[in-house]
């Protein structure tokens, strides 16, 4: 009773003007609390795109020293880890990989020098009355099997449409040709004498145009046209020198280039990028 007593008399000492001012102090700070939380956002705000600004602007010393202590650490010696499984060695497992390919390799090398030796013997077969006569070589250079054709074979000369006795000769090769799929070059080449009629202006667009009856012949006869390329060398690439006309006849010629792909084994040096 007394202490509801004294309540009431302390309400009743507070004068109106104190309460009105303990009223407006009150509301002023509920409608200023926004402001601290405007503040505190800007400043996280700010610190993200600071972190987002040192995160992009990478740092190339101190990425190189990064990777070159990550391989060091997958270099160390086989060891036991904290969960009892084994940690591989990283030069372990790299080699064991290479290992692996190169036995692919060498599996593939073989195969495709008995694919060559095959064809080499079917078109040694095939041509083997016109490399008598000496108007056919077939050899095996770095590039591949090169079959070269005398022009007087296919072509009438100063023409590039084929003879009607060219055409089995051709369907021979083509057979062999398509026992693979292989890239095939043809290039067509002439002796050093100028031409000069209606269509071939010159030794280019007679020794292009041979090459590309030669290769819609291949075409037509099931060869892959993907497979083909066609290119005239003009007198710039004889076998011998253009001084008689025996040599010029040589010098004549459509090759067949069948290109055999290089192989390169695998070092460790291709895994990390040489």
């Amino acid at each position: 009773m007394r202490t509801h007593i004294l309540s009431k008399v302390n309400s009743r000492d507070i004068s109106p003007e104190l309460a009105r001012h303990s009223r407006r102090a009150e509301r002023d700070h509920s409608e200023q609390r926004w402001l601290v939380s405007y503040s505190d956002f800007i400043t996280l705000l700010f610190a993200f795109f600071v972190v987002m600004y040192a995160i992009s602007a990478v740092n190339e010393t101190k990425y190189a020293r990064f990777h070159s202590a990550i391989n060091s650490a997958f270099k160390e010696n086989i060891r036991q880890g904290s969960s009892g499984v084994l940690v591989i060695e990283q030069d372990s497992v790299i080699k064991s990989l290479i290992d692996e390919r190169n036995l692919q390799f060498i599996e593939l090398q073989r195969r495709q020098q008995d694919s060559i030796r095959a064809m080499l013997h079917q078109l040694d077969s095939v041509l083997a009355p016109l490399v008598k006569q000496g108007m056919v070589r077939v050899l095996q250079t770095g590039r591949g099997i090169v079959i070269d054709l005398n022009a007087k074979v296919l072509f009438q000369e100063g023409d590039a449409e084929l003879q009607a006795n060219a055409r089995p000769t051709l369907d021979e090769v083509a057979k062999v040709l398509n026992t693979n799929r292989l890239a095939v070059e043809v290039k067509g080449h002439t002796d050093n004498i100028p031409i000069r009629t209606a269509l071939y202006p010159s030794n280019w667009e007679l020794s292009t145009a041979r090459a590309s009856r030669v290769v819609r012949f291949f075409i037509d006869d099931g060869v892959a046209s993907q497979r083909l390329t066609a290119a005239g060398d003009a007198e710039n690439d004889p076998i011998v020198p253009n001084d008689s006309p025996e040599d010029r006849a040589r010098n004549r010629r459509v090759t067949v280039t069948v290109l055999t792909p290089t192989l390169k084994p695998v070092e460790q040096g291709d895994y990390w990028g040489k």
